[in-house]
Protein backbone atom coordinates (compact mmCIF):
# COMPACT_ATOMS: atom_id res chain seq x y z
CA UNK A 1 0.00 0.00 0.00
CA UNK A 2 1.43 3.44 -0.85
CA UNK A 3 1.64 6.90 0.85
CA UNK A 4 -0.77 8.51 -1.53
CA UNK A 5 -3.47 5.78 -0.45
CA UNK A 6 -3.10 6.13 2.95
CA UNK A 7 -3.30 9.93 2.29
CA UNK A 8 -6.22 9.48 1.09
CA UNK A 9 -7.90 7.87 3.78
CA UNK A 10 -11.04 9.18 5.85
CA UNK A 11 -10.16 10.81 9.31
CA UNK A 12 -13.07 9.78 10.75
CA UNK A 13 -13.31 8.50 14.31
CA UNK A 14 -13.51 4.80 13.03
CA UNK A 15 -10.41 5.29 10.75
CA UNK A 16 -8.15 2.53 12.55
CA UNK A 17 -10.78 -0.22 13.13
CA UNK A 18 -10.93 -3.13 11.01
CA UNK A 19 -14.36 -2.68 8.87
CA UNK A 20 -16.75 -5.67 8.76
CA UNK A 21 -17.56 -7.21 5.45
CA UNK A 22 -21.00 -8.80 5.06
CA UNK A 23 -22.36 -10.86 2.13
CA UNK A 24 -25.71 -9.68 0.01
CA UNK A 25 -27.90 -11.64 3.26
CA UNK A 26 -26.21 -9.29 5.39
CA UNK A 27 -23.78 -12.14 6.73
CA UNK A 28 -20.21 -11.49 8.69
CA UNK A 29 -17.63 -12.60 6.01
CA UNK A 30 -14.29 -11.36 7.59
CA UNK A 31 -13.21 -8.22 9.14
CA UNK A 32 -10.72 -6.29 7.06
CA UNK A 33 -7.89 -4.16 8.73
CA UNK A 34 -7.50 -0.43 8.25
CA UNK A 35 -4.29 -0.64 6.84
CA UNK A 36 -5.18 -3.14 4.40
CA UNK A 37 -8.74 -2.02 3.33
CA UNK A 38 -9.18 -0.67 -0.07
CA UNK A 39 -11.20 2.63 -0.86
CA UNK A 40 -14.44 1.46 -0.91
CA UNK A 41 -14.21 -0.73 2.09
CA UNK A 42 -12.54 2.06 4.18
CA UNK A 43 -15.82 4.00 3.29
CA UNK A 44 -17.89 0.57 5.56
CA UNK A 45 -18.99 2.84 9.10
CA UNK A 46 -19.52 -0.96 10.92
CA UNK A 47 -16.25 -1.69 12.64
CA UNK A 48 -14.64 -4.32 14.85
CA UNK A 49 -13.71 -2.75 18.13
CA UNK A 50 -11.45 -5.85 19.34
CA UNK A 51 -13.84 -7.88 21.57
CA UNK A 52 -13.90 -11.35 20.57
CA UNK A 53 -16.14 -14.20 22.17
CA UNK A 54 -15.79 -18.07 20.58
CA UNK A 55 -16.03 -21.37 21.71
CA UNK A 56 -12.77 -22.16 23.13
CA UNK A 57 -12.13 -25.36 21.46
CA UNK A 58 -12.51 -23.44 17.83
CA UNK A 59 -10.10 -20.69 18.86
CA UNK A 60 -7.29 -22.80 19.26
CA UNK A 61 -7.91 -24.14 15.85
CA UNK A 62 -8.48 -21.04 14.11
CA UNK A 63 -5.52 -19.45 15.93
CA UNK A 64 -3.31 -22.03 14.50
CA UNK A 65 -4.11 -21.06 11.09
CA UNK A 66 -3.61 -17.33 11.17
CA UNK A 67 -1.10 -16.23 9.09
CA UNK A 68 0.84 -12.87 8.67
CA UNK A 69 0.42 -12.18 4.63
CA UNK A 70 -0.56 -8.46 5.23
CA UNK A 71 0.16 -4.91 5.06
CA UNK A 72 2.20 -4.55 8.23
CA UNK A 73 3.33 -8.31 8.37
CA UNK A 74 1.34 -9.30 11.16
CA UNK A 75 -1.27 -11.91 13.09
CA UNK A 76 -4.39 -10.59 13.30
CA UNK A 77 -6.87 -12.00 15.48
CA UNK A 78 -9.70 -10.58 13.68
CA UNK A 79 -8.46 -13.18 10.98
CA UNK A 80 -10.16 -15.68 13.03
CA UNK A 81 -13.83 -13.94 11.93
CA UNK A 82 -12.68 -14.82 8.13
CA UNK A 83 -12.20 -18.19 9.30
CA UNK A 84 -15.23 -19.32 11.11
CA UNK A 85 -17.00 -17.82 8.39
CA UNK A 86 -15.04 -19.81 5.66
CA UNK A 87 -16.10 -23.07 8.36
CA UNK A 88 -19.25 -22.46 8.38
CA UNK A 89 -19.97 -21.25 11.66
CA UNK A 90 -22.58 -18.13 11.77
CA UNK A 91 -20.52 -15.20 13.07
CA UNK A 92 -23.39 -12.51 14.77
CA UNK A 93 -22.34 -8.97 15.86
CA UNK A 94 -23.59 -7.05 19.47
CA UNK A 95 -23.82 -3.27 18.74
CA UNK A 96 -22.60 -1.30 21.93
CA UNK A 97 -25.02 1.14 23.93
CA UNK A 98 -22.27 4.20 23.76
CA UNK A 99 -18.70 4.64 22.40
CA UNK A 100 -17.55 4.38 25.77
CA UNK A 101 -18.25 0.90 26.29
CA UNK A 102 -16.09 -0.18 22.95
CA UNK A 103 -13.47 2.23 23.89
CA UNK A 104 -9.41 1.10 24.03
CA UNK A 105 -7.39 2.44 27.26
CA UNK A 106 -3.61 3.55 25.96
CA UNK A 107 -2.85 5.18 28.43
CA UNK A 108 -3.98 6.52 31.82
CA UNK A 109 -5.41 9.43 31.00
CA UNK A 110 -8.11 7.05 29.15
CA UNK A 111 -8.30 4.66 31.35
CA UNK A 112 -9.17 7.39 33.81
CA UNK A 113 -12.06 8.65 31.54
CA UNK A 114 -13.56 5.21 31.15
CA UNK A 115 -13.88 5.16 34.84
CA UNK A 116 -15.44 8.27 35.63
CA UNK A 117 -17.65 7.20 32.28
CA UNK A 118 -18.50 3.90 34.90
CA UNK A 119 -18.75 5.45 37.80
CA UNK A 120 -21.16 7.73 36.15
CA UNK A 121 -23.55 5.03 35.71
CA UNK A 122 -23.25 3.54 38.83
CA UNK A 123 -24.12 6.67 40.39
CA UNK A 124 -27.24 7.49 37.85
CA UNK A 125 -28.72 3.67 38.72
CA UNK A 126 -28.50 4.58 42.50
CA UNK A 127 -30.18 8.03 42.19
CA UNK A 128 -33.18 6.19 39.89
CA UNK A 129 -33.72 4.00 43.04
CA UNK A 130 -33.91 7.28 45.40
CA UNK A 131 -30.26 7.61 46.84
CA UNK A 132 -29.60 10.96 46.82
CA UNK A 133 -25.55 11.95 45.76
CA UNK A 134 -24.36 15.42 46.78
CA UNK A 135 -22.45 15.43 43.58
CA UNK A 136 -22.78 11.85 41.03
CA UNK A 137 -19.06 13.52 39.36
CA UNK A 138 -17.72 13.02 42.94
CA UNK A 139 -18.23 9.02 43.82
CA UNK A 140 -17.07 6.03 43.19
CA UNK A 141 -18.64 2.31 43.84
CA UNK A 142 -15.88 -0.03 43.77
CA UNK A 143 -18.10 -3.20 44.91
CA UNK A 144 -21.74 -3.20 45.56
CA UNK A 145 -24.12 -0.88 47.48
CA UNK A 146 -27.42 -1.84 48.69
CA UNK A 147 -29.30 0.86 49.91
CA UNK A 148 -32.29 1.74 51.65
CA UNK A 149 -35.01 4.39 50.68
CA UNK A 150 -33.83 7.97 51.34
CA UNK A 151 -30.25 7.68 51.47
CA UNK A 152 -28.41 10.60 51.39
CA UNK A 153 -24.37 10.37 50.62
CA UNK A 154 -22.04 13.22 50.17
CA UNK A 155 -19.26 14.22 48.08
CA UNK A 156 -15.76 12.21 47.53
CA UNK A 157 -17.17 8.92 49.52
CA UNK A 158 -15.91 5.74 48.47
CA UNK A 159 -17.84 2.25 48.50
CA UNK A 160 -15.68 -1.07 48.18
CA UNK A 161 -16.37 -4.15 49.13
CA UNK A 162 -20.45 -5.64 49.58
CA UNK A 163 -21.65 -2.60 51.75
CA UNK A 164 -25.47 -1.93 52.96
CA UNK A 165 -27.52 1.15 54.38
CA UNK A 166 -30.92 0.98 55.54
CA UNK A 167 -33.39 3.43 54.77
CA UNK A 168 -32.65 6.84 56.21
CA UNK A 169 -28.39 6.81 56.54
CA UNK A 170 -26.60 10.00 55.77
CA UNK A 171 -22.96 9.43 55.03
CA UNK A 172 -20.91 12.46 55.58
CA UNK A 173 -17.92 13.75 52.50
CA UNK A 174 -14.82 12.02 52.43
CA UNK A 175 -15.96 8.61 54.17
CA UNK A 176 -14.49 5.27 53.08
CA UNK A 177 -16.90 2.55 53.45
CA UNK A 178 -15.76 -1.42 53.13
CA UNK A 179 -17.68 -4.59 53.38
CA UNK A 180 -20.18 -3.01 56.44
CA UNK A 181 -23.44 -2.49 57.19
CA UNK A 182 -25.35 0.88 58.77
CA UNK A 183 -28.62 0.52 60.19
CA UNK A 184 -31.57 2.57 59.61
CA UNK A 185 -31.51 6.13 60.29
CA UNK A 186 -27.65 6.36 61.30
CA UNK A 187 -25.55 9.24 60.49
CA UNK A 188 -21.68 8.66 59.36
CA UNK A 189 -20.02 12.58 59.44
CA UNK A 190 -17.20 13.75 57.58
CA UNK A 191 -13.63 11.79 57.31
CA UNK A 192 -14.90 8.42 58.13
CA UNK A 193 -13.30 5.00 57.54
CA UNK A 194 -16.11 2.25 58.12
CA UNK A 195 -14.31 -1.46 57.35
CA UNK A 196 -16.14 -5.09 57.91
CA UNK A 197 -18.23 -3.56 60.43
CA UNK A 198 -21.30 -3.51 61.96
CA UNK A 199 -23.45 -0.34 62.66
CA UNK A 200 -26.87 -0.43 63.86
CA UNK A 201 -29.94 1.71 64.03
CA UNK A 202 -29.52 5.78 65.03
CA UNK A 203 -25.83 5.49 65.62
CA UNK A 204 -23.76 8.52 65.47
CA UNK A 205 -19.95 8.02 63.77
CA UNK A 206 -17.58 10.65 63.26
CA UNK A 207 -16.35 13.20 62.49
CA UNK A 208 -12.94 11.69 61.31
CA UNK A 209 -13.49 8.34 63.42
CA UNK A 210 -12.05 4.60 62.69
CA UNK A 211 -14.64 1.81 62.72
CA UNK A 212 -12.23 -1.30 61.86
CA UNK A 213 -12.86 -5.04 61.42
CA UNK A 214 -14.85 -7.15 63.66
CA UNK A 215 -16.24 -3.87 65.20
CA UNK A 216 -19.86 -4.07 66.27
CA UNK A 217 -22.04 -0.71 67.32
CA UNK A 218 -25.48 -1.20 68.76
CA UNK A 219 -28.43 0.91 68.36
CA UNK A 220 -27.86 4.28 69.41
CA UNK A 221 -24.80 4.34 70.23
CA UNK A 222 -22.26 7.50 69.29
CA UNK A 223 -18.67 7.27 68.14
CA UNK A 224 -17.28 11.00 67.57
CA UNK A 225 -14.28 12.41 66.94
CA UNK A 226 -10.82 10.74 66.42
CA UNK A 227 -12.21 7.61 68.07
CA UNK A 228 -11.46 3.97 66.64
CA UNK A 229 -13.22 1.13 67.63
CA UNK A 230 -11.26 -2.29 66.95
CA UNK A 231 -12.42 -6.04 67.62
CA UNK A 232 -15.24 -4.77 69.82
CA UNK A 233 -19.04 -4.36 70.87
CA UNK A 234 -20.08 -1.49 71.80
CA UNK A 235 -23.56 -1.77 73.86
CA UNK A 236 -26.86 0.43 73.02
CA UNK A 237 -26.68 3.71 73.99
CA UNK A 238 -23.25 3.85 74.93
CA UNK A 239 -20.94 6.44 73.94
CA UNK A 240 -17.49 7.19 72.91
CA UNK A 241 -17.67 10.68 71.56
CA UNK A 242 -13.63 12.24 71.73
CA UNK A 243 -10.14 10.81 70.89
CA UNK A 244 -10.41 7.44 72.72
CA UNK A 245 -9.29 3.71 71.90
CA UNK A 246 -11.54 0.42 72.33
CA UNK A 247 -9.87 -2.51 71.34
CA UNK A 248 -10.85 -6.19 71.98
CA UNK A 249 -13.58 -4.96 74.29
CA UNK A 250 -16.81 -5.49 75.42
CA UNK A 251 -18.66 -2.39 76.49
CA UNK A 252 -21.98 -2.88 77.89
CA UNK A 253 -25.30 -0.49 78.04
CA UNK A 254 -25.48 2.90 78.42
CA UNK A 255 -22.21 3.70 79.33
CA UNK A 256 -20.27 6.56 79.15
CA UNK A 257 -16.20 6.85 77.79
CA UNK A 258 -14.65 9.65 78.46
CA UNK A 259 -12.30 11.67 76.08
CA UNK A 260 -8.66 10.09 75.97
CA UNK A 261 -9.64 6.60 77.17
CA UNK A 262 -7.52 3.76 76.14
CA UNK A 263 -7.89 0.07 76.51
CA UNK A 264 -4.04 -1.18 76.77
CA UNK A 265 -5.40 -4.40 74.49
CA UNK A 266 -1.88 -5.37 73.72
CA UNK A 267 1.24 -6.44 76.03
CA UNK A 268 3.62 -6.30 73.33
CA UNK A 269 2.95 -10.78 72.41
CA UNK A 270 -0.85 -11.24 72.97
CA UNK A 271 -4.28 -9.11 73.39
CA UNK A 272 -6.35 -9.31 75.94
CA UNK A 273 -9.95 -7.96 76.52
CA UNK A 274 -11.26 -5.45 78.55
CA UNK A 275 -15.13 -5.84 79.95
CA UNK A 276 -16.86 -2.90 80.59
CA UNK A 277 -20.59 -3.50 82.45
CA UNK A 278 -23.56 -1.31 81.78
CA UNK A 279 -23.87 2.09 82.84
CA UNK A 280 -20.08 2.22 84.28
CA UNK A 281 -18.92 5.71 83.50
CA UNK A 282 -15.36 5.78 82.31
CA UNK A 283 -13.40 9.13 83.35
CA UNK A 284 -11.31 11.19 81.29
CA UNK A 285 -7.60 9.72 80.51
CA UNK A 286 -8.18 6.56 81.61
CA UNK A 287 -6.22 3.42 80.84
CA UNK A 288 -7.49 0.10 81.12
CA UNK A 289 -5.13 -2.73 81.34
CA UNK A 290 -6.30 -5.57 79.81
CA UNK A 291 -7.25 -8.74 80.77
CA UNK A 292 -9.36 -6.02 83.10
CA UNK A 293 -12.93 -5.88 84.21
CA UNK A 294 -15.37 -2.55 84.77
CA UNK A 295 -18.73 -3.72 86.68
CA UNK A 296 -21.64 -2.29 85.98
CA UNK A 297 -22.40 1.36 87.34
CA UNK A 298 -18.74 1.89 88.63
CA UNK A 299 -17.36 4.77 87.75
CA UNK A 300 -13.07 5.22 86.90
CA UNK A 301 -11.49 8.61 87.88
CA UNK A 302 -10.02 10.91 85.27
CA UNK A 303 -6.57 10.15 84.37
CA UNK A 304 -6.38 6.31 86.46
CA UNK A 305 -4.70 3.63 84.95
CA UNK A 306 -6.96 0.56 85.81
CA UNK A 307 -5.05 -2.43 85.88
CA UNK A 308 -7.23 -4.83 88.51
CA UNK A 309 -11.39 -5.01 88.31
CA UNK A 310 -13.27 -2.26 89.60
CA UNK A 311 -15.85 -3.30 91.41
CA UNK A 312 -19.90 -2.33 90.23
CA UNK A 313 -21.38 1.03 91.23
CA UNK A 314 -18.31 2.09 92.83
CA UNK A 315 -15.30 5.02 92.58
CA UNK A 316 -12.44 3.52 91.28
CA UNK A 317 -9.13 5.59 90.79
CA UNK A 318 -5.18 5.71 91.00
CA UNK A 319 -4.42 9.10 91.20
CA UNK A 320 -0.78 11.18 93.35
CA UNK A 321 -1.52 13.37 96.05
CA UNK A 322 -1.79 16.88 93.75
CA UNK A 323 1.27 18.79 95.14
CA UNK A 324 2.02 22.44 94.96
CA UNK A 325 5.57 23.75 95.04
CA UNK A 326 5.03 27.41 96.70
CA UNK A 327 8.86 28.11 95.86
CA UNK A 328 9.30 27.51 92.54
CA UNK A 329 9.35 29.84 89.48
CA UNK A 330 8.99 29.39 85.73
CA UNK A 331 12.24 29.49 83.75
CA UNK A 332 13.32 32.89 81.79
CA UNK A 333 14.25 33.07 78.89
CA UNK A 334 17.85 34.06 78.69
CA UNK A 335 18.68 37.49 77.14
CA UNK A 336 20.09 37.52 73.40
CA UNK A 337 23.74 38.68 73.36
CA UNK A 338 23.78 42.64 71.82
Amino acid sequence: MDASRADKRPSRGNARYGRILRDRRGRILRVVEQKDASEAELEIDEVHTGFLVAQQARLADWLGRIENDNAQGEYYLTDVIGLAAADGVQVAASQPQSLEEVAGVNDRAQHAALERYYQRRRADTLMRSGVTLADPARFDVRGELAAGRDVTIDVNVVIEGQVRVADGVRIGPNCLLKDCSLGAGTEVFADCVIEAAEVGSEVRVGPFARIRPEAELADNCHVGNFVEIKKSRIGEGSKVNHLSYVGDSEVGRSVNVGAGTITCNYDGANKHRTVIGDKAFIGSNTALVAPVEVGAGATSGAGSVISRSAPPDKLTLTRAPQVTIDSWQRPQKKPTPS
